[in-house]
């Protein structure tokens, strides 16, 4: 038995997504669960402690860009998170990968195909699809791109948190306010950052943030 969260905002590619999980775990009574924004993912993942895979599509309500996979991986690194997407951009693919997640499914696939792809990754392999494997077509600004998204990908969830914050153009007070901690760990906070990002200011800091986590930086 599989008990997967099928986050989408669209009704019919849910119930589409659960017909593909009945292939791939044919004569198993499996426990689906569904979300439709950020917020309903965030009270679903709280619940249930015992999920086997989230199926996350990377443009629904409340996400921006990457973060809702970022979120998700920080605060429950044990449950594999796979992309379910309208875009079959290969540099978005890499990203997500980059980026934490198990998986990366183009929803032209198949249904079939769909199913084989959740199935591999419950067996702990990392689908991707074949047209994004090689590396040998990845430009030097998109090498540089994935670079930065892998150092992305080591900030904590607090050091996330003063990132957007940061982005929002919020001086350290404010964000000392709404994060309820001392002016002085923002500024430590804001230092670790910029020594994990290997940038040297504020500014290139949130540059950085905001080719992953803007509305711009998923293609369609």
């Amino acid at each position: 038995m599989a008990r997967v969260l099928v986050a989408d905002d669209h009704p019919l590619f849910r119930e589409a997504l659960r017909v593909a999980l009945g292939d791939a775990c044919t004569g198993e009574e499996n426990v689906i669960l569904e979300a439709e924004d950020l917020d309903g993912i965030k009270e679903v993942v709280a619940e249930q402690d015992d999920l086997d895979l989230i199926l996350l599509d990377l443009k629904m309500p409340g996400v921006v860009g990457f973060s809702g996979l970022v979120d998700l991986r920080q605060s429950h690194p044990e449950i594999p998170i796979v992309v379910v997407s309208a875009t079959e951009e290969p540099m978005t693919i890499r990203e997500a990968i980059t980026f934490g997640a198990a998986g990366f499914i183009p929803k032209s696939l198949a249904r079939q195909e769909i199913a084989q792809a959740i199935s591999n990754v419950l067996e702990g392999e990392v689908f991707v699809p074949e047209h994004a494997r090689v590396d040998g077509d990845v430009s030097d600004d998109d090498r540089q791109r994935l670079e930065v998204a892998k150092r992305m990908s080591t900030l904590t969830p607090q050091q996330m948190r003063v990132l957007s914050l940061i982005s929002e153009g919020k001086p350290n007070k404010i964000i000392a306010y709404e994060l309820d901690v001392a002016e002085t760990t923002v500024k430590a906070h804001i230092t670790a950052i910029l020594r994990k990002l290997k940038v040297h200011s504020r500014t290139q800091a949130v540059l950085a943030a905001q080719r992953h986590f803007s509305t711009e930086s998923i293609s369609t």
